[in-house]
């Protein structure tokens, strides 16, 4: 058996148009063009190229997109001043804070600084407390809320299945664990890590595996049940002299031997990851969205 491989490329492609078309509504009907900003802090490589492929998905979906890319030796006074800046600013729906941000700099009171309103990202607190209670009014992070669109679009039962997510992190383990066990998707979740005793006896549970450690190779066929669908959250450079880049990017599942016996399999690039960037431009248009509807009942109640 060799699995169905799951396209996120195509998936989230899929959604970008979709949100390309309610930009373009937005704009007629509400006289609103999305804005998200994004904080670069320092010159981290790989947050560069990140930050560059958010931007250039920005301005494809006809959003304005605005960039700040701060010193690394910048104050976290400084840094709170600019985010309070863009959370005054009317033009601007989304704020995103690229991260590792530098040492001296405290992510949670950074991410916590962001109004609730603009947290596309949903790494405020109120929001990571919204999604575990289910309350549609915060914002998803967009990686959970990525992998449970692949779920949905690839037509993957979850009820009464058994799903196994492998990572504890507060911004895709554990908030998907929450989505996952809601009204509708239904799902009986296992939380795992990679410090799990005999962490395989738990993976070779599982109907539906999601792997998101941050550790190449980390899930071998001998860990997988024949038939799971598996989803790999994973990518991790590794270094590679032969590739033109110097480096290639590795997900935590090793791939070409657990696709011989999965049903489906998300490859590593190409997967979840476009999804994330997807599901970060569905909640920038919400909250555009959301922005609007609040100035309407605004000036509705000032008639």
């Amino acid at each position: 058996m060799s699995a169905r491989i799951i396209e996120g490329t195509r998936i989230g492609r899929e959604i970008r148009a979709e949100v390309a078309a309610e930009v373009e509504r937005l704009r007629g009907e509400e006289g609103v063009v999305p804005g998200l900003a994004v904080i670069l802090v320092g010159n981290d490589p790989a947050s560069e190229v990140y930050v560059r492929s958010k931007t250039r998905a920005c301005a494809e979906a006809g959003m304005n997109d605005r960039l700040l890319h701060l010193d690394a030796d910048v104050s976290a006074d400084e840094l709170f001043g600019v985010i309070d800046g863009l959370n005054a600013d009317p033009a601007v729906h989304g704020i995103l804070v690229q991260l590792p941000l530098p040492p001296h700099i405290d992510p949670k009171s950074v991410l916590e600084r962001v109004s609730p309103a603009k947290d596309v990202d949903g790494f405020h607190p109120l929001n990571v407390g919204r999604a575990f209670v289910g309350d549609p009014a915060g914002f998803l992070p967009a990686t959970p809320a990525g992998v449970m669109e692949l779920l949905r679009r690839e037509g993957v039962p979850t009820h009464g299945r058994h799903a196994v997510v492998v990572g504890r992190s507060l911004i895709v383990s554990k908030p998907l664990a929450s989505l996952l066990l809601a009204p509708g998707p239904n799902a009986t979740v296992t939380l795992c890590h990679r410090h799990t005793a005999d962490l395989a006896s738990h993976t070779r549970l599982a109907d539906i595996l999601v792997v998101a450690v941050g550790k190449p190779g980390l899930i071998t066929r001998e860990m997988v049940k024949p038939g799971a669908v598996v989803l790999d959250v994973g990518t991790t450079r590794v270094p590679d002299p032969a590739h033109p880049r110097g480096y290639v990017i590795r997900g935590d599942v090793d791939f070409e031997a657990v696709r011989e016996v999965a049903s489906a399999i998300s490859p590593v690039p190409g997967g979840v990851g476009p999804m994330t960037i997807a599901m970060l431009l569905r909640n920038t248009a919400e909250a555009a969205r959301r922005a609007a509807a609040r100035a309407r009942r605004r000036a509705g109640s000032a008639a």
